[in-house]
């Protein structure tokens, strides 16, 4: 006799199904495209160890506080020019062939749209997706050709379109993060003179470099003492060399 019971293990249409597990989703990520980060840090770094430099040179040569500050307001108004300028060009030349790349794939979706999606799902089967599934996905992909340029354009040229850096705003970040990390030596010659105001410049320095280390390691989760170390040898090595050759020279080049 064979029982009308329903066994245990099957649902019936009183009993609802299984929910689905709820994710979640307990860390974020930080934004580590575009250019501004990259921009202000190198630009404060670059600021501080190009005019520290360019103080500490003059202030070897034996030259008095008031040509010491002049080269190093000149510096800072050169050097953070040059920086906002050439930030501006290199984005907006690197946006530029990023538009380019966009328009050739986005020419390609619409008059060669088997070939795209053929490679779309040779895409995903390099990573490892099963070929029958990355088919129906690139297939259900290409369906939308706005999304399908998105898609393409992350995994062939690595970049988001909807995430470009802007070449005015890493101008200006560029130009205000020089000039704040350029000020910084030029400072103590507005207050002393001599060896005392060439001390307090280097001692800004080396305390605004291992800052700057400091916050470039704790950014990246790296040793954060290594990268403060790394920061001051380098503006070390700068004011020594520059040091020595306005020592040497002195005020005699013509």
């Amino acid at each position: 006799m064979i029982s009308d019971d329903v066994p245990s293990n099957q649902p019936t249409g009183d009993v609802p199904p299984p929910s689905r597990p709820v994710i979640h989703v307990d860390h974020e990520h930080r934004s580590v495209s575009g250019g501004l980060a990259r921009a202000s840090v190198f630009g404060v770094s670059d600021g501080l160890v190009s005019n520290i430099s360019l103080v500490i040179g003059f202030a070897g040569s034996g030259v008095g506080p008031s040509v010491v500050r002049l080269a190093g307001l000149a510096g800072l108004v050169g050097g953070a020019f040059s920086m906002a300028a050439g930030e501006y060009v290199s984005v907006a030349a690197q946006n530029e062939l990023i538009e380019r790349e966009l328009e050739v794939e986005r020419r390609e979706i619409r008059h060669n749209s088997a070939s795209e999606l053929a490679e779309l799902a040779a895409i995903y089967e390099a990573k490892g997706v099963d070929p029958r599934l990355a088919q129906e996905v690139a297939e259900d992909i290409m369906k939308r050709p706005e999304e399908a340029l998105l898609v393409h354009a992350r995994e062939e040229l690595g970049v988001d379109p909807d995430d470009l850096a802007s070449p005015l705003m890493t101008a200006v970040f560029s130009f205000l993060a020089f000039a704040a990390g350029a000020i910084l030596p030029v400072i103590p010659w507005f207050f002393a003179q001599g060896m005392s105001a060439a001390v307090a410049s280097v001692v800004l320095g080396v305390i605004a470099a291992a800052l700057v280390g400091s916050f470039i390691g704790r950014l990246a989760e790296r040793h954060v003492a290594k990268a403060a170390a790394r920061q001051v040898l380098f503006l070390a090595m700068a004011c020594s060399a520059t040091y020595l050759v306005g020592s040497l020279l002195g005020v005699s080049v013509s």
